[in-house]
C-alpha cells in the first residue's frame, strides 16, 4: 500500500481541481460512491446511521447516504452541525440528501444525549464526522459521540480515517473511533504504519476517487 502526509494528499487534491480541472463536487461524489460499494458488498441487515460533521468528511458521507438509499438499504443521516454552517461541496451534497426521501436528524446537545436510541435497529454505524483534517484531541460535542459510538458495539466503518485518529504520527488520541473498516482516499495515510493505530483501523480499503495516475507521487 502506497502512504502519504496528510499535506500531500491535500495537495493531490488541490492540484486535482486547479491542473487536473476536476470539480471538487466530483472528487466528492467518488468517494462518496466507493465507500458505498464497500458497505454493499456486506450483508446488511438492518439500517445504516451515518454521523456526519460538518466538513468534506460529512459531505462524503452525504453521497454515501443517496448511493445506499438507491440501492434499496435502509439509511439515516444524523447531522452534528448546523446546516447553515456547511460550505461549498459540502453544503451543495447536502441539499442534495435533504431532497431525497432519507430521513435527516440535525443533532443537539438534547440529542446527543439519547444518541443511542437512533443507533436503534442498525446493522451499521458511519463514521463522517471529521476526517484527516483534524488536529489534536476531539472537541466537544464530537467526542461525546465518538464515545457512544465506540459503546454500541456496532460496527463502525471510517471515512479516510478514524474520528481521533492522527493521520501524520498514528497517534489514537482519546477518544477515537474504533472503526471495524477505514475506508481512505487514494491512498493510506503514512500514520496508519503506526502499531498504535492498529485497533483503531480494522480492514483499510484504498477507495479511488477518478485521479489519473500522474498526480500521485
Amino acid at each position: 500500500m502506497r502512504y502519504l502526509s496528510v499535506k500531500e494528499s491535500r495537495q493531490i487534491d488541490w492540484l486535482a481541481k486547479s491542473q487536473g480541472h476536476i470539480p471538487g463536487l466530483i472528487l466528492m461524489e467518488n468517494a462518496g460512491r466507493g465507500v458505498a460499494e464497500i458497505l454493499l458488498e456486506k450483508k446488511i441487515p438492518g439500517k445504516v446511521v451515518i454521523c456526519c460533521g460538518g466538513g468534506n468528511n460529512g459531505g462524503d458521507g452525504f453521497v454515501i447516504a443517496r448511493h445506499l438509499d438507491g440501492a434499496g438499504i435502509k439509511v439515516e443521516v444524523l447531522l452534528f452541525c448546523k446546516p447553515g454552517n456547511l460550505a461549498g461541496d459540502a453544503a451543495v451534497q447536502f441539499a442534495a440528501v435533504s431532497h431525497a426521501t432519507i430521513p435527516v436528524t440535525v443533532m443537539d446537545d438534547a440529542k446527543i444525549d439519547t444518541l443511542e436510541s437512533y443507533f436503534t435497529g442498525a446493522a451499521w454505524l458511519v463514521d463522517a464526522l471529521v476526517g484527516s483534517g483534524q488536529s489534536g484531541a476531539l472537541r466537544s460535542p464530537i467526542n461525546r459521540v465518538v464515545e457512544k459510538m465506540n459503546a454500541s458495539g456496532l460496527p463502525i466503518l471510517a471515512v479516510d480515517i478514524p474520528s481521533g485518529l492522527d493521520g501524520d504520527s498514528g497517534q489514537p488520541f482519546n477518544p477515537t473511533v474504533r472503526a471495524a473498516i477505514t475506508a481512505t482516499m487514494v491512498t493510506g495515510k503514512i500514520g496508519f504504519q503506526n502499531p498504535a493505530a492498529g485497533p483503531f483501523l480494522g480492514e483499510v480499503r484504498v477507495v479511488g476517487i477518478g485521479l489519473p495516475a500522474s498526480f500521485l507521487p
